[in-house]
């Protein structure tokens, strides 16, 4: 009986400390794996920054050996790229990684890539794709060559010499030079970040849109096409990434200077929406839907009008007029209309990319040819052999947009904008505005497991690279198109000939440096973190 008593005593007292040990256990492991992937991070940002960057910036691929690079397209060794996942995109990084961390290198990283953004700032204060540290000359040669002949990339084959609101360029470069004053309010960043406000403002029509590019050029014209850039341009968020900017504007430097370009910038949605509820993607300066590239015609399209719809209600949200909500079900009404039959959707795809405007039917577009200087696009009503880099079928979240309209149209007004941005009043919180926004366009939500952690440390390598295969690349540059034949073989491939610089997707087991990679591994690191913080807060 004695003995079963100590028996049953030493398991209670095992059991005891072991319920003690196991939490400890448990948090000097969680501790490990933290400093594990904080040592991680320093040492693939390390080697970003110290190997891979030019003066700061960095383009997407790199071949290991340097000898190759590439953007959208291929880049020369003198030239950084913009766009996303560019330099503008590690910047941001940088300050999210030194938001969590507080580790000054990180900081002096996303320095190191606003200097290259500055340096690359127009004289009226926006941006183009790339920089060519090289100077005018170098870049000007880039496009009568490489950008010539990329067939499908038309705005790469001429240079106009002023800045872009593509691809959230010029916005996202200010929002970035935005991040790093707020970051330690340094002195240093204003002027650029002033003068790429006043780029913003001045560029903006007095309807309220904003053209593709300024200072505005009219002087290229492809296939008998106009040149598309001086119109008012949707396509790539244009409006709305110049509306957003200024609304972070607003809130983090609190100048009610903004208002007013906010306003308008908003209310060209509603001129702009055409009476049957839809919206192309450019609009002329006489209000008519407009197009650009020549596999862009003039039409409406269901992805542009899901999207503006979608905005109007996000505009209703912020100002609570009324004007927004009750142009919605227009849009809703024409997206019914113009979803194709089930027997022509396609994986998803539940709408043709572009409707003529005159019948209200499908288009779509087609090409023939072999390059960029005697291939050409052309538009019917015939569904086969389309565009694989401009597919004629695309995804729209209808039954979204009707459940969004449903949602706030059910709810009074005060409601709705309780949460807008534009509302008047003195800032509650403690510290002041600049803290409490994420100013990052790309969220990037994703919550990695304790597997795909481990996985993402183990794929350093020795230099502290992480390395990706099937990259964009492209044929490298061997002079313009000669083949003249009107051949359909490139009809849906993503490239041309051999003389066609576009990029294609390396299919082959050869490794690439990709910035995309590591922010997207850098990204998830973080999150893991910020996750553990947020338990341990809690």
């Amino acid at each position: 009986m004695k003995q079963l008593k100590n028996q049953k005593l030493k398991i209670l007292l095992f059991s005891i400390i072991w319920a003690l040990f196991v939490p400890v256990m448990a948090s000097a492991q969680s501790e490990k794996l933290e400093n594990e992937i904080e040592a991680t991070m320093l040492k693939a940002t390390k080697f970003m920054v110290e190997t891979v960057s030019n003066n700061g910036g960095y383009v997407w691929y790199y071949l290991p050996d340097f000898s190759r690079q590439w953007g959208e397209m291929e880049a020369y060794k003198t030239m950084i790229w913009l766009q996303h996942p560019g330099t503008i995109s590690m910047g941001h990084l940088f300050l999210d990684a030194y938001r969590l961390t507080g580790d000054e290198y990180y900081y002096q990283s996303a320095e190191k890539a606003a200097a290259a953004v500055i340096w690359g700032q127009s004289n009226e204060g926006g941006w183009n794709y790339m920089v060519d540290f090289a100077g005018d000359k170098s870049m000007k040669h880039w496009y009568n060559t490489i950008g010539k002949n990329g067939w499908r990339l038309e705005e790469f084959q001429h240079y106009y010499g002023n800045s872009t609101f593509d691809d959230d360029i010029t916005s996202d470069a200010a929002r970035f030079l935005l991040r790093m004053y707020l970051e330690k309010f340094d002195p240093k960043f204003k002027p650029a970040l002033d003068k790429a406000i006043n780029f913003v403002l001045k560029s903006q029509y007095p309807m309220g849109g904003w053209p593709q590019r300024f200072p505005l050029r009219y002087d290229f014209n492809k296939q008998g096409h106009p040149d598309y850039t001086s119109f008012y341009t949707f396509n790539d968020d244009v409006i709305w990434e110049n509306i957003h900017f200024l609304i972070q504007c607003y809130l983090t430097l609190g100048e009610e200077r903004f208002l007013d370009p906010i306003r308008r910038g908003m209310d060209f949605y509603l001129f702009s929406m055409d009476g049957c509820g839809a919206w192309g993607q450019q609009l002329n300066l006489d209000m008519e839907t407009a197009g650009a590239r020549t596999y862009e015609p003039a039409a409406f399209l269901p992805s542009t009008t899901c999207e503006n719809a979608m905005l109007l209600l996000k505009f209703y949200q912020y100002t609570g007029d009324r004007r927004f909500l009750v142009r919605v079900p227009s849009a809703i009404k024409w997206l019914e209309e113009t979803e194709l039959p089930e027997d022509k959707q396609e994986r998803g795809r539940t709408h043709p990319t572009f409707v003529d405007p005159a019948t209200n039917k499908a288009i779509y577009v087609h090409r023939q040819g072999s390059n960029s200087k005697y291939g050409f696009y052309f538009i019917d009503e015939n569904d086969t052999q389309l565009l694989s880099h401009y597919y004629g079928k695309c995804t729209v979240q209808l039954q979204e947009l009707k459940d969004e309209y449903a949602k706030l149209a059910a709810m009074s007004i005060d409601e709705a904008t309780k949460d807008s941005p534009l509302k008047p009043g003195k800032f509650e919180e403690k510290g002041t505005p600049q803290t409490f926004y994420d100013l990052n366009r790309y969220n990037f939500p994703f919550q990695a497991s304790d597997e795909m952690v481990q996985q993402i440390i183990s794929e350093l390598d020795q230099q502290n690279r992480w390395l990706s295969k099937h990259a964009m690349i492209s044929h490298p540059y061997i002079g313009d198109g000669e083949k003249q034949e009107l051949t359909k073989e490139f009809a849906s491939t993503r490239v041309g000939d051999e003389t066609d610089t576009s990029p294609y997707r390396d299919e082959t087991d050869q490794e690439y440096i990709s910035t995309g990679t590591y922010i997207r591994n850098m990204k998830m690191l973080i999150n893991y973190l910020n996750s553990i913080s947020n338990k341990q807060t809690k």
